[in-house]
């Protein structure tokens, strides 16, 4: 039988398979917003990824379904078992988490079909203008009732003010990573109907280091009030992540996302240099990967019976899975050379 750190394994991939969604229409709004050039030229590649959104649905569902098996803490009982009785509550959870997603894939889509026409007129302008006000804010909340429900209250005896925030920051970069891959493979293979221009890894280059240093920061300020603290109920789950099972991973970790994205994005040429960046962004992948499977497995310790065959089977399914529907929905909007 699987245990519960094999079932972790679903959750990362729901998790991965979530923000590469939410991160593609966030990025085309954000750049709006800020009045950003070079947004012309990711926009339709990144919003693409909301095709993923099916996908993410049903893991969701899955992993909703699988009650004990996904959230530990359903298990928990007497009065002093949760310290939110309110949200631990799993009718609550699934109603959240089900309309959270509807409402959140409802609001990407509208973005998405007034970003089409945006230049069509002023008020077609002014309404696109206002649907991008509101997906930051989405992202904001969704992402941190996400990070609440799939990895922060799994230990229900464990909270932190920071965590969500750190999460969804964590998340994005990874996105940013991937559609630093994504678009470098894209050119290389040449199947886009536009290229995207070679000047926009810079400018993805150049957000990757900000949200390395928005990582560290998070983690740090989190880890900081746990470690001084010194609190047993906050920081044993912290010192089981770092000196139990997961020690290496958890070191793994900090290297991918933090030591090796600073100490080589912080120069220009690296930046400039296509190949270091699509290398860097691997190893931020990697150890966002790491991130979300320590943060959930390790909440009971113990890697499971078979977590590095469930990992292969699993996330190449969904990656399978994922890859089909990106590249459909590519192929209707007429972005990728047909043959």
């Amino acid at each position: 039988m699987f245990s519960f750190s094999n079932w972790s394994v679903l959750t990362v991939n729901f998790l991965v398979v979530l923000y590469l969604a939410l991160g593609g229409v966030t990025l085309c709004a954000v750049l709006h917003l800020v009045g950003a050039r070079w947004r012309f030229e990711i926009r339709q590649v990144a919003s693409s990824l909301f095709a993923l959104f099916p996908l993410a649905f049903v893991l969701l569902i899955v992993l909703l379904a699988n009650g004990e098996s996904t959230f530990p803490w359903l298990k928990e009982t007497g009065e002093h078992a949760h310290r939110i009785p309110v949200w631990h509550k799993y009718t609550f959870l699934v109603t959240r988490e089900v309309l959270g997603m509807l409402a959140v894939m409802a609001i990407h889509w509208v973005f998405i079909q007034r970003q089409a026409v945006s230049e069509r007129s002023k008020e077609d302008a002014a309404r696109f203008h206002f649907i991008a006000c509101v997906v930051p804010y989405v992202y904001v909340l969704y992402g941190t009732m996400v990070a609440w429900d799939f990895e922060m209250t799994m230990l229900p005896s464990w909270e932190s003010a920071i965590y969500g925030m750190q999460h969804f920051i964590s998340n994005f970069g990874m996105f940013l990573s991937f559609l630093m891959i994504w678009i470098f493979a894209l050119n290389s293979s040449k199947k886009l109907v536009r290229p995207v221009e070679t000047f926009v890894y810079n400018y993805i280059a150049q957000m990757l280091f900000a949200f390395t240093l928005l990582w560290v920061y998070t983690f740090f300020a989190q880890y900081l009030t746990i470690w001084y603290g010194n609190l047993p109920d906050e920081r044993n789950r912290m010192v089981g992540m770092q000196d139990g099972d997961y020690t290496f991973i958890w070191w793994a970790m900090i290297a991918l996302k933090f030591v090796i994205p600073f100490s080589t994005l912080a120069f220009p040429y690296t930046r400039h240099n296509i190949k270091a960046t699509t290398a860097v962004a691997t190893c931020i992948i990697i150890g966002t990967i790491f991130e979300r499977y320590v943060w959930i497995g390790g909440v009971k310790g113990g890697v499971g019976a078979y977590p590095i065959l469930a990992a292969i089977v699993v996330s190449g399914l969904v990656a399978a899975i994922g890859f089909f529907l990106v590249r459909m929905r590519m192929q209707r909007t007429r972005l990728l050379i047909k043959g």
